[in-house]
């Protein structure tokens, strides 16, 4: 249930507050700095490369990995139908243990990070959130979690705020019963008004998310006074990014141009009329820019993903590039695998890239765009991402543009709830396909 988008709400809080994310990172080398943890580690760690990624002396040595998002499960209520898990996520559900989690904490916390999300899946499922929390409170993260709401009591608010945690993120569909309701495929909208509640009345700033598609953003104004009447410090309206289940159901959700200038508009009329007394970060769809965004802000250079089986990814959507391999928490340190793993040396900075991004002077602003979409969209990881104007593929996005002008933009399959059966039924050939080619079976 994590969003790409959530760390620019998360991080402006923390800076907001004065949070302990900044002293913490002041404080790195007070736990093992990231120079110290960037060693081989003892002598004879079976958890330890034995030798760096081959030409990972020709990339730039990375700072540390500033942002850990931990997915303790994918385990999830909630069936959303642009949903970020992998479509092929049923076929990984072992989950590390307590202990293993605990230790990630430390090394990551050792390496530098210095924030930490709880996601999932819906991480409340986890029995042993609190102690994870308490632990990560201990070692100086700013913590925050990404929730649905769902198992959010008044009990468990009580000991996730002994526990330390610093703020929550709670994710609404939509501004009404119905479509939130429907487009979850469960019945959580009366409970996400509770729970909105619970966490204002034990003090917790909050950051709502609404992811924002077709059918929710004509109601953007009503979704941005419900986050104001709920009492929101911070509204996220992330349009959907189209990869994994968001890609699989594009054709419903991809809005029109004339949708989104008329819902930036809204959203920067109440900025305007309100004073900020609430922020809103408002994120626009790739496919309607000429440019890519840099992924995760650079490829292995802020962001760290561990998903539930404790593979380790620049981005949590990585797993699905084809031919290459991720180290897991289990045989690796957060150390070596960030600093020495060729998973994560793979994209760093530019010496990997093709034309036209090779000779292109802004190469250094977005680093090709996403790894995943143009393997998506151009069959190519290695190539430019085609939301890029200059990508030989840049049609494949005007033609799923085109097609959300059109009035009412007939899909020509149903919507595809996230589900595990929905997941082993796509995914039934290889567990590890590609969503572009999840795409091409429900079409």
């Amino acid at each position: 249930m994590s969003c790409p988008e959530s760390s620019t709400a998360i991080a402006s809080l923390a800076a907001a507050r004065g949070g302990k994310a900044s002293d913490a990172a002041g404080n790195a080398s007070h736990v093992g700095g990231a120079s110290d943890a960037a060693g081989t580690g003892p002598a004879g760690d079976v958890r330890s490369l034995q030798s760096a990624a081959p030409g990972a002396d020709a990339r730039p040595r990375p700072g540390p990995p500033l942002w850990l998002l931990a997915e303790v499960t994918y385990r999830c209520p909630l069936h959303c139908v642009f949903c970020y898990n992998p479509v092929d996520f049923a076929h990984h559900d072992a989950e590390l243990s307590t202990e293993d989690w605990l230790r990630v904490l430390r090394e990551a916390r050792a390496a530098g990070a210095v924030q930490c999300g709880f996601s999932g899946g819906e991480p409340l499922l986890r029995d042993d959130l609190e102690v994870l929390i308490a632990e990560a409170h201990r070692l100086g993260f700013y913590t925050n979690l990404l929730t649905s709401g769902v198992g959010l009591t008044e009990q468990r608010a009580a000991a996730l705020k002994a526990a330390g945690l610093d703020h929550i993120q709670l994710s609404f569909q939509d501004s009404t019963r119905e479509l939130n309701d429907f487009l979850s495929h469960t019945r959580t909208f009366d409970l996400k008004q509770k729970v909105a509640r619970i966490i204002k009345d034990h003090g917790w700033p909050m950051v709502m998310n609404c992811v924002i598609h077709r059918l929710n953003i004509d109601y953007i104004d009503r979704i941005i006074e419900m986050a104001d009447s709920l009492g929101a410090e911070y509204v996220e309206l992330a349009n959907s990014q189209y990869y994994s289940w968001a890609l699989l159901n594009r054709d419903h959700l991809l809005p029109s141009r004339e949708q989104l200038e008329r819902a930036e508009r809204i959203t920067n009329d109440w900025r305007a009329t309100h004073d900020n007394r609430m922020r809103i970060f408002y994120v626009v769809p790739d496919y309607y820019e000429n440019r890519p965004k840099k992924c995760m802000n650079g490829w292995g250079s802020i962001f760290l993903t561990i998903t539930p089986d404790g593979t380790a990814l620049p981005c949590h959507t990585a797993r699905m590039l084809p031919g290459q391999a991720f180290p897991n928490v289990r045989d690796v340190s957060v150390a070596d695998i960030w600093y020495r793993s060729d998973g994560f040396e793979r994209y760093r900075g530019t010496a990997w890239m093709q034309e036209p991004c090779a000779s292109c002077d802004e190469k250094e602003k977005d680093f090709g765009g996403c790894r995943c979409q143009a393997l998506m969209l151009a069959g190519d990881a290695n190539a430019t991402d085609p939301v890029c104007a200059k990508s030989p593929k840049r049609g494949v996005v005007d033609e799923a543009v085109a097609r959300a002008q059109r009035p009412g933009n007939p899909a020509v399959h149903p919507l595809v709830f996230r589900d595990p059966k929905e997941s082993h039924r796509l995914t039934a050939c290889e567990p590890t396909v590609n969503a572009a080619e999840a795409l091409a079976t429900v079409r």
